[in-house]
């Protein structure tokens, strides 16, 4: 039986300490090329390109209906673009299914959560290692021999997800019995679960109080500095975007008006003009 693989584990960054962060950022891992979709005659994107580096927090901005969940559904095989081309270590693809796409290494969490509500914690963790099962539906069906040791093996990797989230409390509760803020944990620990080299975050924060925030914030800087993953994010939030994030491009209306560090983007009038608001 082929062995599960562990998280690899970096040494953590400090709280806050930014400068360490950015020491590990790497070459290009995904890059966007020129991407334009359109739904009929409404155009959602238009001649989009940008790219992300191993082991950054990348975050795509804008106002409703700039286009930003689009441009994930692209990136994860949801949408297919008319015109563009999506790269992901060196290998690319423009017609790749969301399956062909998590195999890749590269998983998504969704704004409108699509948790089993009636299935515990645990269960909804595990559901995450399915692309990493080897043994077919019988054997997991009858838990013997090889499936036995297989499923004992991702539960393990699964309890070490719920550790990390510290949800231990609730792992055998149903995931709708819990309050928003911790079924987004455990949606975040799902997709972690599939072990991604990516990570595409859709609004991880959204409806959160502020303390809910800070905690989902500290988790995601955790999930880049420990597990080493590459992080894209979209959300509302300026605050918590400038705070977590190594470079943020800016869409508005279908295209790209904004790309660069949270200090320039800042500064990009434009970006202010479309979006921010005001100069700080």
């Amino acid at each position: 039986m082929n062995a599960v693989a562990e998280p690899v584990a970096a040494p953590a960054a400090e709280a806050g300490d930014e400068a360490s962060r950015r020491r590990r950022i790497g070459e290009v891992i995904l890059e966007a090329r020129n991407i334009s979709l359109r739904f009929g005659g409404v155009k959602a994107l238009t001649d989009i390109s940008f790219d992300v580096r191993e082991h950054e927090v990348r975050a795509i901005i804008g106002p409703n209906g700039a286009g930003k969940s689009s441009m994930l559904n692209c990136i994860n095989g949801v949408y297919q673009p008319q015109e563009g081309q999506i790269s992901f270590r060196g290998k690319t693809f423009s017609h790749m299914n969301s399956r062909q796409v998590a195999e890749m290494g590269i998983a998504r969490t969704f704004q409108n959560l699509a948790l089993f509500k009636g299935m515990s914690v645990l269960d909804n963790i595990m559901s995450g290692r399915n692309l990493k099962m080897k043994t077919n539906i019988f054997q997991q069906a009858i838990r013997w021999g090889a499936a036995e040791r297989e499923e004992t093996a991702h539960r393990e990797f699964v309890e070490r997800i719920i550790d990390f989230l510290e949800i231990q409390a609730y792992r055998k509760t149903p995931v709708g019995r819990l309050p928003y803020g911790l079924q987004k944990r455990v949606d975040l620990g799902r997709a972690l679960a599939m072990e991604p080299q990516v990570l595409l975050l859709d609004e991880p924060m959204a409806g959160m109080n502020v303390e809910e925030k800070q905690d989902m914030s500290r988790f995601i800087l955790d999930v880049n500095d420990e597990y080493g993953t590459t992080i894209v994010l979209i959300e509302h939030d300026m605050g918590v975007v400038m705070d977590i994030s190594d470079r943020v491009v800016v869409l508005d209306y279908g295209k790209k008006i904004g790309d660069g560090t949270p200090d320039e983007v800042r500064r990009n009038p434009e970006v202010i003009s479309a979006y921010l608001g005001t100069s700080h």
